[in-house]
């Protein structure tokens, strides 16, 4: 087994050019700029093109990330996507990207954990890397292209999703204690569905022409659910990683928790004690990218010089399934 740590050597993230504000959707809905504003804290979102296939977002994402790292694609040995929206059912989104990129022929997969899957990606990544002499870099990406699962008629969705990726390059050290430090993950398979799901789509309801005309192959929500069960989970996993780690709220520079609704943020670091100057935000921009969120939130965390070497960051998710988790880094 090798010894060591799995540090992120690179990141990058990828936003399409188009942009939807609040003023945007309601013209297309029943809304107004205030009523998102104050009930989501989101005022814009970005838009993939027609054209544009979540494995060209996770492209550029991934690309930027090599290049933050100075390394090439081939010199990548692994390659793990959480997405909810991959280009198609069959083959993975990362069979894909593995082509585009020009990587050698790695093992290359998808993870659907809906907005937690960065955060099980990265854990899987790390865990590879750990504990075996055949990996030393991996690629980890959340990509999603939330537009193309979004009812544009429903007002309590099309609201809150935007489209996006972000990338990060996994490397390993002989140092110890750097890098990733430890995750917790969990999931709850009981809640599901009735918090956030997609009804149609799957085996359990193939597509038909029912389904279509029933607006079934769209998210569904019972945020008000969801919003109490965020929070709670969500502090509770907080908590559960400082104390294993012999850490407090204290030791924190910065929070990076999944760019769902800037309430469930504000109760989130109220629940833990923690002040809002260290939890890293940029959803107003963003609206709730799925796995892409972390990612894209912790390259613009970076490089808004959120943390420094020595800092203790924590990245925290909840989504569909239910799962949720928690992620320690030491930068």
């Amino acid at each position: 087994m090798q010894q060591g740590s799995v540090i992120i050597r690179g990141v990058g993230s990828y936003l399409p050019r188009k942009i939807l504000t609040n003023h945007d959707l309601a013209s297309m809905v029943d809304t107004s700029d205030e009523w998102i504003r104050t009930r989501t804290g989101i005022s814009q979102r970005h838009i993939a093109d027609a054209h544009e296939t979540c494995s060209d977002l996770a492209y550029v994402a991934a690309k930027s990330a090599l290049e933050n790292a100075q390394l090439k694609a081939q010199d990548i040995d692994l390659l793990v996507v959480a997405t909810m929206t991959p280009d198609m059912i069959c083959p993975s989104l990362a069979a894909i990207l593995q082509a585009k990129l020009g990587l050698r022929k790695v093992m290359s997969f998808d993870i659907n954990a809906a907005c937690s899957g960065f955060l099980y990606a990265l854990e899987v990544a790390t865990r590879l890397l750990q504990n075996g002499n055949f990996y030393k870099r991996a690629l980890v990406i959340g990509a999603e292209k939330m537009s193309s699962l979004i009812d544009w008629e429903d007002r309590s969705t099309c609201v809150l999703f935007g489209d996006a990726a972000g990338a990060s390059v996994l490397e390993h050290t002989s140092t110890e204690q750097v890098g990733i430090l430890d995750a917790i993950l969990r999931a709850d398979g009981s809640f599901s569905p009735g918090i956030l799901y997609i009804p149609a789509g799957g085996s359990l309801h193939p597509a038909t022409t029912d389904t279509v005309t029933q607006r079934q192959h769209f998210i569904k929500m019972n945020g008000r659910e969801l919003f109490k069960t965020s929070v709670r989970l969500m502090g509770k996993v907080i908590e559960e990683l400082l104390e294993r780690n012999h850490l407090t709220k204290a030791d924190i520079a910065c929070l990076i928790p999944h760019q769902a609704n800037l309430r469930i943020i504000q109760s989130l670091a109220q629940s833990i004690g923690l002040s809002m100057d260290r939890v890293f935000c940029n959803l107003e921009v963003t609206g709730n990218t799925s796995s892409a969120s972390i990612p894209v939130a912790f390259t613009q965390a970076k490089s808004a010089h959120y943390f420094r070497s020595g800092d203790y960051i924590v990245l925290v998710a909840f989504g569909g399934g239910l799962t949720w988790g928690a992620t320690l880094i030491k930068w």
